[in-house]
């Protein structure tokens, strides 16, 4: 059976449009039937880019349309709890972007509401999905690197600079419950999650470096109270260090860089560019173990990869593989797809890192 989708929040250069677009295209099981923008003009042009029957300017007539099975919320994470109750309210199944609310009472609200109307729900946590990290996982659970020591990850959260523009102010204020933790910093510790399992212990570091922002497009500053130093240390249940840091803004050396060292050898992944948000990243993969005095590039096995043409752009892998399980587990059954309940330990996960750093003590998770 064809999924019928319909995207709240799909605008012409939205991340919709370069990621969940591109990714519903290149599937089978799915066909993108319903945009909605705040704009009728916006929803018309972004209907006929994507070359979308349905149009809409109010979400509620795009949630309502008979054959849009699954809701995309892909807008501000502040109107994710209104959009998110209401297409399940309908019955409709729901993919949310992350993260799922503002914080973990909205969050545990959704994850609720789903239960209740026992729908099937996707969260947009897509890092452990793409192609690499999976192959990543199987090296290590092979022995690549031996006993796993540790984990260093370093990487720039993009949108937090020292300048902004009005449509992306809203970023600096925590209210809105975007910030390099909640996102950069989540996405990341998903994909190290999937390779070496979870954490059993975390401390935390988190600095408001930046105290205000300037909006370049009108000229006015506006005050930063989210962190934008996020620095995250821990062991995981195996035992491995993690040491993980996300700044704001970017370098001027690298963007991102993540290490998993063992006892028989290491792996690194790389990305050119300005850009340390991992989800969204084309990461190189290289390692070397035993005599090996380097590391070398570590090809990632084609199977792993979605047969579709043209080739998928890095925005869109993730998303397009996490697609692609949901659609397995609609046909099979099964459950391999992170839904709102899972969001919402990852809420207390983040909750957890805020303790350990306002407190400045370990934590230990259960």
């Amino acid at each position: 059976m064809t999924i019928g989708v319909g995207i709240i929040g799909a605008s012409v250069g939205g991340w919709a449009a370069i990621s969940h677009i591109p990714a519903l295209r290149a599937l089978p099981d799915y066909d993108v039937r319903a945009i909605s923008t705040t704009r009728r003009a916006s929803a018309d042009l972004a209907a006929r880019e994507f070359g979308v029957p349905d149009a809409f300017d109010n979400p509620a007539d795009l949630i309502g349309a008979p054959g849009v099975d699954l809701v995309v919320v892909s807008v501000k994470v502040p109107h994710h709890h209104a959009l998110i109750s209401d297409a399940l309210a309908a019955g409709k199944m729901v993919y949310s972007e992350w993260p799922l609310g503002v914080d973990s009472a909205e969050a545990a609200d959704l994850a609720a509401r789903a239960e209740a109307a026992g729908v099937r729900t996707v969260i947009g946590l897509q890092g452990g999905s793409l192609p690499v990290i999976r192959h990543v996982r199987d090296l290590v659970a092979d022995g690549y690197v031996g006993r796993v020591l540790g984990s260093t990850l370093v990487g720039s959260a993009l949108s937090w600079g020292a300048q902004t523009d009005t449509a992306h102010a809203y970023v600096y204020d925590a209210a809105f419950g975007v910030t390099p933790l909640t996102s950069s910093t989540l996405h990341a510790m998903e994909a190290m999650n999937t390779v070496l399992g979870d954490l059993a212990t975390v401390s935390a570091n988190l600095v408001t470096g930046r105290k205000e922002v300037m909006v370049a497009d009108s000229g006015a500053t506006v005050p930063v109270t989210v962190a934008d130093q996020v620095s995250v240390t821990g062991t995981f249940r195996n035992g491995a260090a993690l040491s993980l840091f996300y700044r704001g803004g970017f370098s001027r050396g690298d963007n991102f860089r993540w290490e998993i060292n063992g006892t028989e050898g290491d792996l690194v992944l790389t990305a050119p560019g300005i850009n340390g948000n991992l989800q969204a990243l084309d990461l190189r993969l290289q390692g070397g173990r035993g005599n090996d005095q380097s590391v070398t590039d570590i090809p990632v096995p084609d199977a792993l990869f979605l047969p579709v043409t043209p080739e998928l752009p890095s925005t869109a892998q993730g998303v397009a593989h996490l697609y692609a399980r949901f659609a397995q587990d609609l046909r099979e059954g099964t459950e391999t797809v992170p839904g709102f309940t899972y969001a919402l330990q990852r809420h207390h996960l983040i909750d957890t890192i805020q303790r350990a750093s306002r407190t400045g003590t370990t934590q230990t998770l259960n």
